[in-house]
Order: structure tokens, then C-alpha cells, then sequence
């Protein structure tokens, strides 16, 4: 196999390499390490000299951080900055990637990137080759951040109850997680490990007559992970149904439960939600993924522009009032309703009450309702209660009928702060949608304080992002004649994303404050065109102006703006 050295630059600073030797000759192995480091054999024992001897006064095999001086173009790979894709990291035995410190980065056309201590282990390399079954590109790896990189994937999700010597646990209620064959169970923990790991909100499990096709929802989109053959389906299937508490022999009809997952060493929780539906080729199961801890949801990290976060703080500071958000499923609402929360917990405090179905983060100080439709307890029942425990800020997950519409509003006109979400395509939406609830103009006037459209988009990885003139053909649809030919960006993919060119998601938003014009405008009974057009002159800025402005930014791409927005 050969082996060959690192083909671009890694940023680290100027630190140093690590290289292996024996004292008093160069051997094979010295010899290695200066045709790697391009260096004479003169140099490489006056670096030996510089190494002090062990406690037995031999310098013997060691590795050398502080003699060597590192060529620019051959720095240490930082995997703290690397994103790592678990199709890959996880073709190699956690034993082997622990004992060896060795770890399959992602593919980068067709060869994948192996982050190593030691470039002359060609046996431990020959074996990881044999593991992924492609070509190898080697990369010394910093000591301290590979240890990280190996203790996230393969020591660092703690799922109680499942076959030893795997790198999950399953953590449940009930402590039946050893239900079922060694083999289910290891590919159960297999699927949970690499959804963590890309950051997967959704697993799809989807049988058909001759497999089982495993797909991920990554960044809002669909990638298949594995296909299984169908005989694995029933044991599959069988595992989380145990693990979510469902009827094992019940097959159709369709049921719903739920388990916990616990990452990393504070011990984060995730909830995890699972969902059966009979198909003709047997039981589709999805399970959604919810991060339970809100340490990162931020109303910063969210993507406002400077003056949109500027009005949307404004909004969430008032003593009471309305505050809607609207977008289509998946958008970001709810992150966007936490972020607003926590800064307002943080910057005024009071009583805060939520009603969601489900609950989907965690905030501490925060009392939270689930509500069920099965027993009965929905939205509106919950609300009136709540209004009996003096809240001062109400989130309510979702506006879905006129009885919840007309209490959130008159909970808002009588002194409580009221965040919610709605279903329209637009900011002015929102008002149209409430008025056909059947609620009145003046009332909605009077305590919508700000109504906000939202969308996310893939954002673009800023290391390998490549730069190329817009067309014209984009700038006419974009109704943008004059953007023809200025710069916009397109994915690429490197180390640093995994090789998919994107690195999360970031949200285009839409804000329209209810201000003395815009009040008397919707008590008049104008139309949702009618309420933009004064606005546009003023400085509104619609969905797709967000989309377009952070295209030509390089946070995202052209064609991601026109999949999420209409341009009107």
C-alpha cells in the first residue's frame, strides 16, 4: 500500500510534528521520518541530541514533539475543527481506533482521509485500508484533539443495557433494553451512534421487498445511510419498538412511544420519538431526535441581520403583547421561540410558562406543559389553566384553532407577553390567517406586537466554499437584473465538512413590527398585499431579500434561497 503525505496545508499555528527514531542510528524508521519531513540525516540526529534522555539515560524510540520543526505545508491535522463522517469512522472496531489511535475521517474523491500519531504504522494502516476498502491518505493528527475526536464516537454516547464492548448505551425507563438478538442490538446502537454524530434530526427506516433502506435527515435533507437486507428488518424494527415501549406483536396498526439517549460525559440528553406505520412490505418506523439541552440555542447564533435582531429583541422585551412565528414545518420556530425565551429569562426574568406537544428542549427555570390529544388535553384547556397561575411570558407550541387563537390574544391584551407559532407564507400571513379565525381587527391590531416568517437554509462551509459570477438567468429570477455577475458561492467539500460542502443550516427571516401605521392599516381591513407595499418603501425586507443577502455574503447558495423562498 502506498502511503502518501498530507496533499494540503492544516492550519495549527507552527506547531511541531511528531516523528519516531532510534538512538544512535537513523534505522528505518528515522530514515521515514526525513524523507517525510524533508530533512538530512545530519539534521535529524542534531534534533535527537535535543531530546532528553530517560530516567535509564537512553533517548530510545519516542516521539518527538519539540525537535523537529514542522514545513508549513505539512502541519498537524486539529480535528476540534474537523467534521467527521460516521459512515466512514465507524467501518473501524472501536478497539482497534482506541488501541492505535486511528480514526477514517470522510472521502474526498474516493480516498479517505485517516487521521493517525505515527505515518510509519503501515501494518495498523493496511488494516484500517482493509476495513473501509478504499485508497488511504494518512494525516498526523494532534495528540490531544484525536483523543477528543475518538472519545466523542466511540466512548462518549452512554445508552445503558446494550452488548458489551459496543460504544453506545440505551438508557430507558423500564430496563429492557437487552430485549432481543446481539445482532439487532448492535445495529440498533450503530444507526443511534452515526445519527448523533452527523447531527441527525430524523432516522428513516424504510422496508421494501429485497431491503431495508436506512436514510438520515441531515441539514433538512434526506441521505441514505445503509441499505440492510430485508431479513434484518423484523429484528431491527423489534429493538427500538422495545426500547420505545411499543406492542412488539402488534403490526397494524400504528403506535407511537419514545426512549432516552444520554451524550457525552455530562451526561446531554436526547429524546427520541418513535413512530410506526404499516406499509406493504412491513412496518416503516421513524424515530425524530431531540437535543434536550438548550445551552447552544442562542438568539445571536440564529442568522438575524444586525437590525432584524435589533426589532426582535425589541419585541421580546415588551411587558406583554403578541409575538407570532410562522413558516412551514421543519423552518425553525421552535428553535427561534427557545432563543427568545431563554434571552428573556436571562435579561428580565419573571414567571414563564410553555405549553408544547412535544417538549422539545429543556430550560431551566422554565415550567413546561406537555399536552396529549389523546387524553384530551390540548392546547386551549392547557392555556386557560395556565392563565391561573399568574404567568408573565406564555409560549404556546402552536395556534391550531380559533377557541386557542381567541384565549392567547386576550391572555396578550390583558397584560401576559404571548409567543406562539402559526402556519402561513408570510409575515403579513399572520394577520389574515388570525382575522379568518374569526377574530377581530381591532383586537388583532391592538396586541400583535411583531409577526415573524422564517425559513432555514444549508449554510455553506466558509473553508472550501468556491466563488463564481451570478448569471443572468439567476438574477432574472431573482427579479435582480443588476445582480448579474456578482459573487456568489457554491459547495465543494473538505475535511473540515466532511466533504459535503455544508456545515448546519442558517435561518432567512421576515419581521414585520405592528407600528401606529401598520394598526390602523389592518383595522381598515387592507389586504396582505396591501399591507407590504407601503412597508417595501420603508425598508421592509421580505424572506427572499434576506436569502439574496446572504447568498451574495457566502453563507448560502443561490439555488437554496429559491428552494425556501417565492420571489414576489
Amino acid at each position: 500500500m502506498a502511503l502518501s503525505r498530507p496533499s494540503r496545508s492544516i492550519d495549527l499555528d507552527g506547531k511541531l510534528r511528531t516523528a519516531t527514531f532510534l538512538s544512535g542510528t537513523i534505522g528505518p524508521h528515522g530514515s521515514r521520518s526525513c524523507d517525510y519531513f524533508a530533512i538530512d540525516s545530519c539534521e535529524f540526529l542534531q534534533a535527537l541530541a535535543r531530546i532528553p534522555p530517560t530516567r535509564t539515560g537512553r533517548r530510545g524510540t519516542k516521539n518527538v514533539n519539540e525537535a523537529v520543526p514542522v514545513r508549513e505545508e505539512y502541519e498537524l491535522l486539529n480535528l476540534d475543527e474537523v467534521r467527521i463522517d460516521p459512515a466512514w469512522a465507524l467501518r473501524v472496531p472501536a478497539s482497534l481506533a482506541l488501541r492505535k489511535s486511528v480514526l477514517p475521517l470522510s472521502s474526498l474523491d474516493g480516498v479517505v482521509q485517516v487521521a493517525c500519531l505515527n505515518l510509519d504504522d503501515a501494518s495498523t494502516l493496511q488494516t484500517v485500508e482493509r476495513y473501509v476498502e478504499h485508497p488511504l491518505n494518512p494525516l498526523l493528527a494532534e495528540r490531544e484533539s484525536l483523543r477528543r475526536a475518538l472519545t466523542r464516537i466511540f466512548g462518549a454516547v452512554s445508552i445503558p443495557g446494550a452488548i458489551s464492548g459496543a460504544p453506545m448505551r440505551l438508557r430507558v425507563r423500564d430496563g429492557r433494553a437487552n430485549d432481543g438478538d446481539e445482532g439487532s442490538v448492535a445495529l440498533s446502537d450503530e444507526l443511534m451512534q452515526a445519527a448523533l454524530m452527523r447531527g441527525a434530526s430524523d432516522i428513516h427506516i424504510d422496508p421494501s421487498e429485497r431491503q431495508v433502506r436506512i436514510r438520515l435527515r441531515v441539514d433538512g435533507e434526506l441521505e441514505t445511510y445503509r441499505d440492510l437486507p430485508s431479513d434484518l428488518h423484523h429484528g431491527l424494527i423489534s429493538r427500538f419498538k422495545v426500547l420505545g415501549e411499543l406492542d412488539i406483536a402488534e403490526k397494524r396498526a400504528p403506535q407511537d412511544g419514545r426512549f432516552t439517549v444520554s451524550v457525552g460525559a455530562t451526561g446531554q440528553r436526547v429524546d427520541v420519538r418513535v413512530a410506526t406505520l404499516p406499509t406493504k412490505h412491513g412496518e416503516r418506523m421513524t424515530l425524530r431526535l431531540l437535543a434536550l439541552d438548550t445551552s447552544g440555542i442562542t438568539l445571536e447564533g440564529l442568522g438575524m441581520s444586525p437590525h432584524d435582531l435589533d426589532v426582535f429583541e425589541q419585541a421580546v422585551a415588551r411587558p406583554h403583547g403578541l409575538v407570532l412565528l410562522t413558516g412551514p414545518t421543519g423552518s425553525g420556530k421552535s428553535t427561534t421561540l427557545y432563543a427568545a425565551l431563554k434571552h428573556r429569562l436571562a435579561a428580565i426574568g419573571g414567571n414563564f410558562i410553555t405549553i408544547e406537544d412535544p417538549i422539545e428542549y429543556e430550560i431551566p427555570g422554565v415550567a413546561q406543559v406537555e399536552v396529549d390529544s389523546v387524553d384530551k388535553v390540548g392546547f386551549r384547556k392547557a392555556l386557560r389553566s395556565v392563565l391561573r397561575h399568574d404567568p408573565d411570558v406564555i409560549m404556546i407550541g402552536e395556534i391550531r384553532d380559533p377557541e386557542t387563537a381567541d384565549v392567547a390574544l386576550k391572555s396578550a391584551l390583558t397584560g401576559h407577553l404571548v409567543f406562539s407559532t402559526l402556519h402561513t407564507n408570510s409575515a403579513a400571513g399572520v394577520v389574515t390567517r388570525l382575522i379568518d379565525m374569526g377574530l377581530q381587527r381591532y383586537l388583532v391590531a391592538a396586541t400583535l406586537r411583531l409577526a415573524v416568517a422564517q425559513r432555514l437554509v444549508r449554510r455553506l462551509c466558509p473553508r472550501c466554499r468556491v466563488a463564481r459570477p451570478m448569471t443572468s438567468a439567476e438574477a432574472a429570477v431573482l427579479q435582480r437584473p443588476e445582480l448579474a455577475g456578482a459573487t456568489v458561492y457554491e459547495p465543494s467539500g473538505c475535511l473540515h465538512c466532511a466533504g459535503r460542502g455544508v456545515v448546519g443550516r442558517i435561518g432567512l427571516f421576515e419581521l414585520l413590527p405592528m407600528d401606529e401605521a401598520l394598526s390602523g392599516a389592518v383595522t381598515r381591513g387592507a389586504s396582505e398585499s396591501e399591507l407590504i407595499q407601503p412597508l417595501r418603501s420603508d425598508g421592509l425586507r421580505l424572506l427572499h431579500d434576506d436569502g439574496i443577502e446572504k447568498a451574495l455574503s457566502g453563507e448560502t447558495t443561490i439555488q437554496d434561497v429559491l428552494s425556501a423562498v417565492t420571489i414576489w
